[in-house]
């Protein structure tokens, strides 16, 4: 397994060990001793599961307090996945990072705890599946405008299939710094 660095150093980049012969293949997508030792310690407390179609952009999502790390990876089909810092104080505030994933390329990213996140079908259709950090809290979740111009991020379509929820979101400079999470955790009193 390698464990790569993004220009975020927090937000990871994972490709599992992969075997494959004339039959199929075989990978583990998580072991919590393997990926501990290969720097990724994180303890996760629920799975997802979503089935999209080409077009179809889901966030930028977030939850304050509640903060949600994610391991994604996509099952079938492909996605363009981005991860967007928005810890406050933080060095990277307004950064974001993506990557393409897909059932061919067998790549996980892994979106830590402070961050929003997004992704878009670029495929017919996509199986994409996430272990998350905290459990899901409708009371304490958030989102960001998709295309917040502040943070610009380079998606590769301009006009997206959205939920109703997803265009009400405002851009960042909208939302109030105490919604959002801190950078190290704490608030300043």
């Amino acid at each position: 397994m390698i464990i790569t660095k993004t220009e975020i150093p927090e937000v990871l980049i994972v490709e599992p060990d992969f075997h494959g012969d004339n039959r199929g293949f075989f990978m583990e997508t998580w072991n919590r001793k393997r990926y501990a030792k290969a720097g990724l310690d994180v303890n996760f407390v629920q799975d997802n599961l979503s089935h999209s179609t080409r077009g179809v952009l889901r966030g930028l999502h977030f939850q304050n307090p509640n903060a949600q790390g994610k391991l994604v990876f996509v099952l079938k089909g492909e996605v363009f996945d981005v991860a967007v810092d928005i810890r406050v104080g933080s060095p990277t505030f307004k950064q974001w990072v993506g990557i393409t994933l897909s059932g061919e390329n067998k790549q996980q990213f892994y979106i830590p705890e402070g961050f929003a996140h997004g992704f878009c079908v670029l495929s017919e259709a996509a199986l994409f599946t996430y272990k998350c950090t905290d459990f899901y809290n409708p009371s304490t979740e958030g989102g960001i405008q998709w295309d917040d111009p502040d943070i610009a991020i380079n998606w590769p379509l301009s006009d997206p299939i959205l939920s109703e929820k997803d265009k009400k979101y405002k851009p960042l400079r909208e939302i109030g710094p105490e919604s959002l999470p801190v950078y190290g955790g704490k608030r300043d009193e």
